[in-house]
């Protein structure tokens, strides 16, 4: 079966072909995103257009972060936030209550049936920016029991306990059984 995962993100794209630990293709489609306060909703929609475009079977992720002390915003709004503050910004305003979390949501989509699956860590956001740049927010997320922001950590250490990793182990099971 051809599955795409419907990014323009080659770390993303390398994350989860990690994960999922099968061949997937990458399909940099330009999709408007729709916004929305439930990441759910964006995946769905999004993997609902992409598959219009490729009539394919597609996978969708996006993440969220939310942050306790600003009573759980920016979450989906995650980059717009970034754009606009920058993450040294959202250090500096987190203030001291710094708890937060992450989620990832994956959307699988064949046309007929649409699933999705999500996962999520607990952590604190770090007072400055930290580590190499691979995503937008991983320099600044602390997951709990760590010291490390999850910049800092190598990949295959990320993918052991991410949010994503967490949604994409979700998919992987279900498309397990779904070639059985």
């Amino acid at each position: 079966m051809d599955l795409y995962f419907v990014t323009s993100n080659r770390n993303k794209f390398a994350e989860a072909g990690k994960i999922l630990d099968f061949e997937i293709k990458q399909a940099k489609l330009e999709i408007p995103e729709i916004q929305s306060l439930k990441v759910k909703d964006i995946v769905e929609d999004k993997a609902r257009k992409a598959y219009e475009k490729l009539r394919k079977p597609v996978i969708v992720e996006d993440t969220a972060l939310y942050i306790r002390s600003w009573r759980n915003f920016p979450g989906p709004l995650i980059s717009w936030v970034i754009k606009t503050m920058g993450i040294n910004g959202i250090c500096k305003f987190t203030g001291k209550e710094r708890t937060a979390k992450a989620e990832a949501c994956v959307a699988y989509y064949d046309g007929k049936r649409m699933r999705t699956f999500s996962g999520s860590v607990r952590g604190i956001i770090s007072k400055k920016p930290r580590g190499a740049r691979r995503f937008d927010w991983d320099r600044i997320f602390i997951p709990e029991g760590e010291k490390r922001t999850f910049a800092e950590m190598e990949i295959e250490e990320k993918n052991k306990i991410s949010h994503r990793m967490k949604a994409f182990k979700k998919l992987k099971r279900f498309l397990d059984l779904k070639v059985k």
